[in-house]
């Protein structure tokens, strides 16, 4: 039996628990009532800008028991990556922004750090990633952030222009960057956020932010907002909180939870449709992740909102802790959804690269 296939039989059937979240953030989130001491949670920090070498290997098949099989709900297999790398502080990717070509990356990882760099096509295909550079996020006194005491979990990113926007789940707090001051060099300053941001739990916070930009579309009533999604911040009746902040609507509204799902990203379309990724975990079934679709339109402050899974996989499929999605259009009109998995820097995860064809 090959070394990859008993991997991933392990993985299904010893308790799936060693896979994905079972080794730090959901068993942390379950177990624990105080954070780990600092030295601990940010020893793959990245501490100062770096070259970095990422080796990818392919994923021919998102099914391998299915090897012909391409279409998955509404998206098509298109390809995959597993990346790594011999620097230490390559991992724990939970957020990524392309460029309007999908080759440019910005990602951030959950100890602080910023990775960009391009990804290399052969033809369609994602071949590898070249120009890869580490960073740490600096602070408003242009120290890493993860110099402060539990400001080092950054899970989620979105991307104005130049101004890039990072959740930090462990203090419910936001962090502006201006790009044209540096790159990933900027420092970045707090936003102000709603009284409810910070009461969400410090392991199940702030997990996705989306940007509605301003345009001459007139139907982005939100245009110029800022929408921020907790990861399991439960209203009154168990639904999921979010945010909008900034904009002409402020407020906060609620994503129906289903099934024990939990928000790990989401990203909006040209179309005004905001995919929702999701995950759930079980000691019984691992991890299952799925992609919802809610109408922008749909969302205001107050509102509950929902809408239909477009995509399911399973450990059965190549998935992992997948925590970033993005998407962009080809020259041909396609809109391909980029998705990317954090491996908790855990020997039995992998950092997956995915990328998929959204069907009309």
């Amino acid at each position: 039996m090959s070394t990859h296939r008993s991997r991933r039989s392990f993985l299904r059937h010893a308790a799936a628990g060693f896979s994905t979240l079972a080794l730090s953030r959901l068993a942390q989130a379950q177990a624990a009532t105080e954070p780990q001491p600092r030295a601990l949670q940010v020893e793959n920090a990245v501490v100062e800008p770096v070259s970095v070498e990422v080796n990818a290997r392919v994923i021919p098949n998102f099914e391998p028991r299915d090897r012909t099989r391409t279409r998955f709900g509404s998206l098509d297999y298109r390809s995959g990556l597993v990346l790594t790398s011999p620097y230490r502080g390559f991992g724990g990717l939970s957020g990524i922004r392309l460029d309007a070509k999908g080759e440019g990356f910005l990602a951030v990882s959950d100890q602080g750090g910023w990775f960009t760099g391009r990804i290399r096509y052969s033809g369609r295909n994602m071949a590898g990633l070249a120009d890869v550079e580490a960073a740490p996020l600096l602070g408003a006194e242009g120290r890493p952030i993860t110099e402060k005491r539990l400001w080092w979990d950054s899970e989620s990113i979105a991307r104005d222009g130049n101004f890039v926007y990072v959740g930090l789940e462990r203090v419910n707090q936001i962090l502006r960057y201006d790009f044209s001051k540096g790159g990933t060099r900027a420092r970045g300053e707090v936003v102000p956020v709603p009284a409810g941001v910070r009461k969400l739990p410090s392991n199940k916070g702030l997990e996705a932010l989306v940007v509605v930009p301003k345009g001459k579309d007139q139907n982005m009533p939100l245009a110029g907002t800022l929408i921020a999604f907790s990861e399991r911040g439960l209203d009154a009746d168990g639904n999921l909180t979010a945010f909008l902040i900034g904009g002409p609507t402020p407020g906060q509204f609620s994503v129906r939870r289903t099934e024990k799902y939990d928000i790990s990203d989401a990203v909006l379309l040209p179309s005004g449709e905001l995919l929702i990724l999701e995950r759930k975990f079980s000691w019984f079934t691992g991890v299952n992740i799925r992609i919802r679709s809610i109408p922008l339109k749909s969302i205001a402050p107050g509102a509950l909102v929902d809408g239909p899974a477009l995509f399911a996989a399973d450990l059965g499929h190549e998935v992992d802790n997948m925590e970033g999605i993005d998407a962009h259009v080809t020259p041909d009109g396609e809109t391909v959804l980029t998705l990317i998995s954090d491996d908790n820097f855990s020997m039995l995860q992998r950092t997956l690269l995915l990328q998929f064809t959204l069907a009309e």
